[in-house]
């Protein structure tokens, strides 16, 4: 009888580390994408090429605005960045943040990030994003946040 919890241990952990590692190949691919498409695209390097090839074109930020559902498309967000970058005051140097993926979820082809972005060390952002795997690879297809008190 006291083989019953070790067996039942050691069936919790096989399925537990099996799951982690059925991640592990799409983990370093959506970590990719996120990095280079979100925190290098739309932050830090304000690379709107990387962010076309990384946003699946019908992308979406979404936000609650009172009862109503915000959407934030992809192609208002690149030319917002596009227009900052054009004005000749823009600094380059105020749009460094700090990007960190806290959680990474994949199941299949279906993958969502918790991210924190920080600017000078104080959270800004915290955001949850939702990524499919297409035929040409991991696009990122929703957005939702929440912005911390400053």
């Amino acid at each position: 009888m006291k083989q019953t919890p070790v067996i039942i241990l050691c069936v919790v952990l096989l399925v537990s580390f099996s799951g982690m590692l059925e991640g592990g190949e799409g983990c370093d691919a959506v970590s990719k994408v996120i990095k280079s498409a979100y925190f290098n695209g739309a932050f830090n390097d304000l690379d709107t090429e990387s962010m076309k090839k990384g946003f699946h074109p019908d992308f979406a930020i979404f936000s609650a605005k009172g009862t109503e559902l915000g959407k934030y498309p992809i192609d208002t967000w690149i030319k917002g960045i596009e227009k900052k970058k054009s004005d000749p005051g823009f600094d380059p140097k105020k749009a460094i943040m700090e990007c960190k993926i806290v959680k990474l979820d994949i199941t299949g082809g279906c993958a969502s990030a918790k991210v924190e972005i920080f600017k000078k060390g104080t959270l800004i952002f915290t955001d949850y994003i939702s990524l499919l795997k297409f035929d040409d690879g991991w696009k990122i297809v929703a957005k939702v946040y929440y912005r911390h008190n400053k």
